[in-house]
């Protein structure tokens, strides 16, 4: 697990992104730098450099997030409820260093009826080369 303090995040991490990732903010539909993005790769944490997301499931949702229908591997997320802004939502976090990435819907595509709405800001997306 990496542990850092929240001022140490708040050097590492660009105003947004420490919003997003520290204080489980959210950025605006639409405007994000991922939202409509589609090379071929891995997203992974911009906090940790953990391997989150892959564009194989990917998929537009019109919600104006990166979606995605699966992690890369279960383990490397995990979650907890979220009653805030008088909703319940199913929060997804990174499991490595916490950070906060979006919410888990369940109206998402086969083969696992799940949406990962995730923000663009906790992400940095890792082109797939030729040897992969």
């Amino acid at each position: 697990m990496v542990r850092k303090s929240l001022a140490e995040w708040k050097k590492k991490l660009t105003p947004e992104q420490f919003d997003i990732t520290r204080r489980k903010g959210t950025e605006r539909a639409f405007t994000g730098e991922y939202w409509d993005h589609h090379e071929e790769g891995r997203d992974v944490c911009v906090c940790c450099g953990n391997e989150l997301f892959s564009s194989e499931t990917k998929f537009d949702s019109g919600s104006g997030w990166p979606s995605f229908w699966e992690p890369i591997q279960a383990q490397t997320v995990t979650t907890a409820q979220d009653t805030s802004h008088f909703m319940h939502r199913t929060e997804v976090l990174c499991n490595r260093c916490g950070a906060h990435l979006g919410h888990v819907f369940e109206d998402g595509p086969k083969p696992t009826g799940l949406r990962y709405c995730i923000n663009s800001a906790r992400m940095r997306f890792v082109k797939r080369t030729s040897n992969r």
